[in-house]
């Protein structure tokens, strides 16, 4: 869903002969012997007979799976859903196996206007996901397409089913459902952007626009400043394209601040490889190479649209990676932000380039942790595949982002920084090289990154962690739960999810 058409949400306890709709979605497990259906508000008769049906029906109860029945007289749906929820622990739906399913329910009900979920819920929580994943499912991208004939509308209004309408919690749960699910939406839209549209000017815009009605500063550095300020990483990256570089940087400030946050992204808005091209197929997803800062950015925003009660700065590190007569060539040497020199081996190593010159920046300002996302390196989707980031840095911040995950439904996974890596980016004629040991090549990467990091203002390295996201962050296959095709918004619930986390150990 868009920012200008957001999906409503009601909670009902009511009797659902009573709500009009066109869809009551119910959930079904897949059993150990056989589909099993979940506390549905049918009468015991109708239950009974819909039980004998399942399996002619074809229900396996496997996640994704979404049958649609006519109505039952006693609801108020013209279609029963019967929605697969997949296995469960103890037959019991956690917070994740709601959010999916519903968000499948809805990504596959686009046409309809309204739909009613009677999902097994214990928690206001619970009802919260249902409210996210929904919000999620129903996302589609704005499209470049000439006709919209055939294309389904989302669905439009949700009513979810529980003896919890009345809970004092509920209104809370779902404005942050609601805010959390715009920003991971957002950044979809932001990836999904061709390049010819999204560019490194483009995208500072489209920060100060979304920014908009929050108490959110927005700084926007050109290629002038940049280069009399001396961002040798960011410059160097940008001198290639037509299109010159930008540095956004975004500051929420909260009264009540409990800590200060820096979130630095990787925004490669088109990446071509530079002179160290690409194979074509290698450049036909590469408009998500922005999807890092596509996050942050939308994670800012989250948190002052939230009001938590933390600083926290984002820097957007935006370039454009093109070949020409003006761009790096292997073996120059640039001068990063705080003044280290990099040796420039392969201009295909250029996010940690851009990153280099934006958490120098970040550290400067002394914050409690540093916090990188990135689409950095095709040695994460070797390491981990496509649907799962790898997290690398400060065992604390990086265990801290894995329990964020963890509860928001993201997939990350620790990986370690062995010292034996960074003697392989040691150059001859400068600090250090962009790239070094091939094979562990994500972790090289992180290495390289943290050379950059600070101290604070105790003298100690400013506690620090980053997240390659570069397979996750795009669905190349076919959707699933709530993950639609192409951009992901991965790492913006985690980021948010981390927040909070702060702000409930600072209690």
């Amino acid at each position: 869903m868009s920012a200008k058409e957001p999906i409503s949400f009601h909670v009902v306890s009511s009797d659902l002969s009573k709500v009009s709709a066109d869809a009551l979605v119910i959930a079904v497990s897949k059993g150990a012997d056989g589909p099993v259906i979940l506390d549905a508000p049918i009468s015991p008769a109708a239950l009974t007979s819909l039980k004998a049906s399942l399996s002619a029906l074809g229900v396996t109860g496997a996640a994704d799976q979404v049958v649609r029945l006519p109505g039952l007289p006693e609801t108020g749906g013209k279609i029963l859903v019967l929605a697969g929820i997949g296995k469960l622990k103890d037959g019991t739906a956690n917070d994740e196996a709601l959010r999916r399913t519903a968000g499948a329910a809805l990504r596959q009900l686009s046409g309809l206007k309204h739909v009613v979920f009677a999902l097994p819920t214990t928690s206001v929580a619970q009802l919260g996901a249902i409210a996210e994943g929904a919000a999620l499912g129903a996302y589609q991208y704005a499209s470049l397409h000439s006709s919209t004939e055939g294309k389904l509308a989302p669905v439009s209004k949700v009513t979810i089913h529980s003896t919890l309408a009345k809970d004092p919690a509920l209104a809370a749960a779902l404005e942050r459902a609601a805010i959390v699910a715009k920003a991971v939406n957002a950044t979809r839209t932001l990836v999904n952007e061709p390049p010819s549209k999204l560019y490194p000017a483009t995208f500072a815009e489209a920060a100060k626009d979304l920014a908009k009605g929050l108490p959110v500063k927005v700084t926007v550095l050109d290629e002038k400043r940049l280069l009399k300020e001396g961002w040798g990483g960011i410059m160097g990256v940008g001198q290639g394209s037509s299109r010159p570089p930008r540095m956004v940087k975004l500051e929420y400030k909260s009264e009540r601040s409990v800590a200060n946050l820096a979130f630095v992204g990787k925004g490669i808005t088109f990446d071509s490889g530079g002179i160290s091209i690409k194979p074509g197929a290698g450049m036909v997803t590469m408009k998500c190479d922005m999807a890092g800062a596509g996050a942050v950015l939308n994670a800012v925003l989250a948190v002052a649209a939230l009001g938590l009660p933390v600083n926290v700065t984002g820097w957007l590190c935006i370039a454009e990676n093109m070949p020409s007569g003006t761009a790096i060539r292997p073996s120059d040497v640039l001068t990063m932000f705080g003044g280290k020199t990099v040796e420039v081996l392969n201009t295909d190593a250029e996010g940690r380039l851009v990153m280099a010159d934006g958490l120098v920046a970040a550290s400067q300002e002394f914050p409690d942790v540093i916090i990188d996302v990135a689409t950095l390196t095709g040695a994460q989707m070797m390491a981990l595949g496509n649907r799962t980031g790898g997290v690398m840095g400060d065992e604390g911040v990086s265990a801290a982002l894995k329990a964020a995950a963890d509860r928001s439904g993201e997939l990350i996974w620790p990986m370690p920084l062995p010292e034996e890596l960074r003697p392989s980016l040691d150059s001859p004629v400068a600090d250090m090289a962009n790239i070094g040991e091939r094979m562990g090549g994500m972790m090289t990467a992180a290495v390289f990154l943290q050379e950059f990091i600070g101290k604070g203002k105790d003298g100690e390295t400013i506690p620090w962690a980053h997240l390659d996201i570069a397979g996750p962050a795009f669905n190349e296959g076919a959707p699933y739960g709530y993950t639609p095709k192409q951009g992901t918004g991965m790492s913006v619930r985690t980021l948010v999810a981390y927040v909070e986390d702060v702000v409930a150990r600072s209690a």
